[in-house]
């Protein structure tokens, strides 16, 4: 809350640029005095209908007294915000704080009335909606629960804004009018309405870049070569559906055609509207053309040109000012310095891209922020798709480069509902927002696979990535609980990506092996142990096998219940050629038709042929004539084409109509990685379709609103601060977590007399830094029987470390022997709140054996965060030790996560050790840190990230 000091201040972090529902962009700020003659501008743009609505009567004009109250607000009680587009508003909302009379107070009345203004032209866009998300965390800021809203019952479009927003409320009709009240707490169901509005919107700003009905290229040279020249070829050569210009202002004045493509001087000089523009001028040049499309209502840009964040602070600046340029008027952009997109679809058939091959139309959707791995991930696919492994082809492909507007979470989004895509594949150099990737990772894995290779955790210039204080291991680790199948390399990517295209999902880890060289099959064999399958063993139809030989044995281990997998390995037949490879093709896809629900993969030795001949049935998609080659009319093989396998089951990540093609790999390893990689996401669809809960016993013994005026008189003391002892007892305790009572022994005496307190056995420890919770240097004395033994611990821990200033000795009652461990959590500015558990000690902290989970936590994952550190036996019997309580070290995580997520204030919290025992555990040690909580987080409204 603002002291009257500071009342008046603008509040710049309230500022936001959002997508609307229409796909494209608008800023939200907050009306000042300066906006008087924007605000009269925008009123004569308003239909009489619409002023009617908003004040009741007719309204034609606004008055002086008008202006000024509607301009003049002190950002606490009265709150003004307008949309903008173009630096014009065209759409405000309004908060007046009121008592419980109706009349204007302040602060501690805690209800507002609102009211919006939304031009006729931009009406249907969601502005209204969006506005009504940002004025309410506005007002959730300073200190207001609950808006009303007074509407004539006529205005059913403002009814509908309220009442689909899903905020809990209250509906009375009186005086003919329609009289709203709803809280402004967060509910589920807003929680669901905001992401839902989110999803369509990005979605459909990719949609508009993707699927344009006309492209300009700028920038294209008068003479062959040159990147703006290239990308209007290549755009030519793919045979785009739409219309195609091309800009360069260098033209002569009569230069009507360039390549039989019409061409202009300006953007503004195209009769007719433009969709996306392709930007390739160098970076100086950028700014002008981009207000010539922003002034002629073009909606999307792909810049390829370089010299911005990646070149260094100049640059970066360069790119700041790129992006509030073009969102002014609306637009999103792609990159700068970008490689292009592409899209397959034979409605569209797009390369906009600096591509030499455009890949072959498929499922595969593609994102890589970088070109040169772009180049090669296009390379691998079509290359591959031409005849190693079979012809999978890509739907559609964006390079982001700098993604300083459109990153990967927008791409995202389209394709979580993209009908044309089934598989994902993103390479990531870095991850701008990990806490919304996480969000749309474990949505968009429900429904189909995503496959990520991340960069080492260098961000590369020209990225503007939030600062995390979390390893580059335990992103990864979230990741993949959100349901990423997390890879290493881009061969793995693509080889995951491509039986995940090709095969349904097995339904457990248990592998058959079957194939005509033994070794092989061990190799195999071995592979699937290190990767955690369950292979059985090889079965070898030695090298005589025949193709017959190959089809009875895959048909018998698919029909096997015991088998989820099959992998067949083959080598080279002596002397067959060509037709021999033909006919094992058949035999093994007649077979796998048998039982469709189960993959099948080949590991094949220098074998071309088998692999060109299972690759022979038709692409995944309809193959344009003008795409890339395919197999010629006269290869032997060529009489596959019109093979089907029966479509897949319902589980599998296709949709009913798609063929079922074998994939085949050049080595054991690189097969049942790809394997092993689909049989974890396949368990991790299993168990996201039953989502764990949040018991309800754990709320017995919490308190709630306790918590928070603890915290809120906590936080006057201060911006941030780590609580004493007392006060980190009393605050965990509010949530039934109960730390083990520890007195201060600031002498011998003291020690003596805290005993007594607590009562023998004790424990003396050394608190301070350098020897807390190491046990391995000789800091803590266990089970002190008595005042002799007691004083004799004390006497050589100062003999040994120092006097007990620099000791920091406390007494502590002994706790019953167990395991020790220990459970933190923090909010991670990236990341978000996540939740770490592991044991306590050196050796678990030189291995790294944490795991980790992000808040809040489910049940199931409090259970499985316990299972999955290396060092977990020690909690279950490990060679014939004592089980300990496990289901009450789950109960401790889940209110450590309960905590954490019902208070935002709290963004660090320790407790080391937690003793666990065969029954119970003892928090022997806890440490709590609180803080203001941020302004805007991933609860919050819909926003861009800030330029």
């Amino acid at each position: 809350m603002q002291s009257a000091s500071d009342r008046h201040e603008y509040p710049a972090h309230w500022e936001a640029d959002v997508v609307l529902r229409d796909g494209g962009t608008a800023r939200i700020r907050p009306i000042t005095v300066d906006d008087a003659d924007r605000l009269v501008s925008f009123y004569e743009q308003v239909s009489d209908e619409s002023k009617y609505y908003r004040f009741f009567a007719p309204y034609p004009r606004l008055s002086a007294k008008d202006v000024h109250r509607f301009t003049h607000h002190d950002f606490v009680d009265r709150v003004g915000l307008a949309a903008t587009v173009g630096g014009e508003f065209i759409a405000t909302v309004r908060y007046d704080r009121i008592g419980a009379d109706g009349m204007a107070a302040s602060a501690p009345a805690d209800e507002a009335e609102v009211a919006f203004l939304v031009q006729d032209a931009h009406q249907g866009r969601g502005v209204a909606s969006a506005l009504l998300e940002h004025i309410g965390a506005v007002a959730r800021e300073r200190g207001i629960r609950r808006f009303a809203a007074e509407v004539l019952p006529a205005n059913v479009k403002m009814i509908k804004v309220f009442t689909d927003a899903g905020y809990t409320q209250k509906r009375s009709f009186e005086d003919g009018v329609v009289r709203l009240e709803f809280d402004l707490e967060p509910t589920d169901r807003s929680l669901a309405v905001q992401y839902a509005r989110e999803q369509r919107a990005e979605s459909r700003s990719v949609q508009r870049l993707l699927t344009p009905g006309s492209v300009a290229v700028v920038g294209v040279g008068r003479t062959p070569g040159g990147v703006g020249r290239s990308v209007l070829g290549n755009i030519r050569d793919y045979g785009f559906k739409g219309r195609l210009y091309a800009v360069n202002k260098a033209f002569p004045d009569e230069q009507k055609e360039l390549d039989g493509i019409p061409a202009h001087r300006s953007v503004r000089d195209i009769d007719g509207p433009v969709d996306l523009a392709v930007v390739a001028v160098p970076a100086e040049q950028v700014p002008e053309v981009v207000a010539e499309c922003g002034a002629h209502g073009v909606q999307g840009l792909v810049v390829l040109s370089a010299g911005y964040a990646e070149s260094g602070p100049e640059g970066r600046e360069r790119q700041r000012e790129l992006v509030r340029h073009a969102r002014a008027y609306g637009m999103r952009i792609i990159g700068p310095n970008a490689f292009g997109i592409i899209n397959t679809s034979p409605e569209v058939r797009l390369n906009a891209s600096l591509a030499p091959e455009a890949p072959r139309p498929g499922r595969i959707g593609l994102f890589a922020q970088s070109g040169a791995i772009g180049i090669a991930l296009l390379s691998r696919l079509h290359r591959r798709g031409a005849g190693v492994t079979g012809v999978t082809g890509v739907s559609t492909f964006v390079s982001s480069g700098n993604r300083a507007d459109v990153s990967g979470n927008d791409v995202l989004q389209y394709w979580y509902d993209d009908p044309h895509t089934d598989v994902v594949l993103m390479y990531l150099e870095s991850i701008g927002n990990p806490r919304k990737f996480t969000r749309l990772a474990r949505r968009t894995a429900a429904a189909k696979p995503l496959v990520v290779v991340q960069g080492a955790g260098t961000t590369p210039q020209g990225h503007a990535v939030r600062a995390t204080r979390l390893p580059h291991t335990t992103v990864s680790a979230l990741l993949r609980q959100a349901g990423v199948i997390r890879v290493d390399t881009i061969t793995e990517l693509v080889d995951t990506g491509l039986l995940l295209a090709r095969q349904p999902l097995p339904t457990g880890p248990k592998v058959a092996i079957l194939g005509n060289s033994e070794s092989l099959g061990l190799l195999t064999y071995d592979a699937c142990v290190a990767e955690g399958l369950q292979p059985s063993t090889p079965l070898d139809l030695t090298t005589a096998a025949t193709p017959e030989d190959f089809h009875v044995a895959l048909a018998g281990a698919l029909a096997d219940d015991s088998c989820d997998a099959v992998i067949v390995t083959a080598i080279p037949a002596v002397g067959e050629g060509s037709a021999g490879d033909a006919a094992l093709a058949e035999a093994l896809r007649s077979a796998a038709e048998q039982v469709p629900g189960k993959p099948v993969l080949v590991v094949h030795v220098e074998l071309g042929g088998l692999a060109e001949a299972l690759s022979a049935a038709t692409s995944t998609a309809p193959q344009a004539a003008s795409g890339p080659p395919t197999i010629r009319a006269d290869h032997p093989f060529r009489a596959l084409d019109r093979l089907r396998a029966t479509p897949a089951p319902a589980e599998t990540p296709a949709d009913e109509t798609r063929e079922r093609l074998i994939p085949a790999y050049p080595a054991a390893e690189r097969a049942v990685r790809a394997l092993a990689d689909a049989v974890q996401y396949a368990q991790w669809r299993r168990e996201a379709a039953e989502p764990g809960k949040v018991p309800e016993s754990i709320d017995a013994a919490i308190d709630e609103k306790g918590a928070a005026a603890l915290i809120d008189g906590l936080l006057m003391r201060g911006q941030g601060l780590t609580l004493g002892s007392e006060e980190t007892c009393e605050l965990l305790g509010t949530y039934g977590i109960q730390v083990h009572r520890a007195l201060p022994a600031t002498s011998a005496d003291a020690a003596v007399q805290a005993a007594a307190t607590l009562g023998y056995p004790v424990a003396l420890k050394a608190t301070a830094p350098h020897l807390r919770h190491r046990a391995d240097l000789g800091g803590v004395r266990l089970d002190l029987a008595d005042e002799e033994q007691l004083r004799r611990a004390y006497a050589e821990l100062t003999e040994l470390f120092g006097t007990p200033d620099e000791l920091r000795p406390v007494v502590q009652g002994m706790a019953p022997r167990g395991v020790d461990t220990v459970i933190r959590a923090v909010i991670d500015p990236a990341a978000g709140a996540v939740l770490s558990f592991g044991l306590a000690g050196a050796a678990s902290q030189l291995l790294g054996d944490t795991a980790h989970r992000l808040i809040p936590v489910t049940d199931r994952e409090a259970a499985t965060l316990v299972r999955s550190i290396r060092t977990a036996p020690l909690l279950f019997g490990w060679r014939g030790s004592t089980p300990v309580d496990t289901p009450a070290l789950e109960e401790l995580l889940l209110r450590v996560s309960r905590l954490v997520d019902d208070h935002p204030e709290v963004v660090a919290v320790t407790l080391e050790p937690v003793v666990v025992a065969p029954r119970g555990l003892s928090v022997l040690g806890a440490s709590v840190r609180l803080a203001p909580p941020p302004a805007r987080d991933d609860l919050g409204p819909r926003t861009l990230p800030a330029y």
